[in-house]
């Protein structure tokens, strides 16, 4: 299957670092989607017209890891799992191939969008710097204590459509792990369209919809604390949790 993948996206016109900057929507509406990997190759040969594709030396499909941090009381996951409007989700994110990382604080607001903001460090921090943590209460508006609760590793594939504000990030071979538990969660792609506003005209949605997949919310957050963590609460994932095995098996 990566074979096949690999071959579609030579097939896309390249867009380096500095011109995908130009769409990186850090205030946005996010669309998700998941799909079986067997599928990805041929989505991707339905749009290749439309986007480029990151191209970073060589590589189109980029390597990245995150920390997720969250409180004792894992509320942050307990919110999302609640159904809360407004939440919040701290990480740091390694961009292995550009070997750089980012504190981002991802806030959710009552209309659906995304606000991100982020500050430059240099990697995984299992202790948040005094720098850290006063950016997270600058931003957040809190002073919270934050500890590691996961890590995560992917592949990405990042798409800038050609005609319009819109990036499209594919993210495969998801990998959660914490202290000595490892979870891989395989055959899973996720597919996420970020806008300015929801388009549905979107080309990458008319080609997910044609093969009848339809927009589905689950953070790879929330797969990993799944994976990783017994107790916790699950039952509003549920039916997400057999949507994800079906396509994974």
């Amino acid at each position: 299957m990566m074979i096949a993948i690999k071959n579609k996206i030579k097939e896309f016109t390249p867009i380096s670092l500095k011109e995908i900057a130009a769409v990186s929507l850090m205030k946005r509406t996010d669309t998700k989607f998941v799909i079986p990997m067997q599928k990805l190759a041929q989505v991707l040969e339905s749009i290749g017209k439309y986007y480029k594709v990151l191209q970073i030396d060589d590589n189109r499909i980029m390597q990245y890891s995150s920390m997720y941090y969250d409180t004792a009381n894992k509320d942050f996951y307990t919110e999302h799992h609640n159904g809360k409007i407004n939440r919040v989700k701290v990480r740091i994110r390694k961009y292995v191939d550009s070997n750089i990382s980012f504190l981002e604080i991802k806030e959710k607001d009552g209309k659906g969008r995304t606000n991100k903001s982020r500050i430059a460090i240099d990697g995984f921090e299992e202790k948040l710097s005094e720098e850290s943590n006063s950016f997270i209460k600058k931003v957040t508006g809190n002073e919270l204590d934050l500890h590691p609760t996961l890590t995560n590793n992917f592949d990405r594939i990042t798409l800038a459509n050609t005609q319009s504000n819109e990036r499209v990030t594919i993210d495969l071979n998801l990998t959660f792990s914490q202290w000595d538990k490892v979870k891989k969660v395989e055959n899973l792609v996720i597919i996420e369209v970020k806008q300015e506003g929801v388009d549905r005209t979107s080309e990458i949605i008319k080609a997910l919809k044609s093969l009848h997949y339809n927009s589905y919310s689950m953070s790879k957050y929330c797969i990993g604390m799944l994976g990783l963590y017994k107790g916790i609460k699950y039952n509003r994932f549920k039916q997400k949790l057999i949507k994800i095995n079906k396509l994974t098996a």
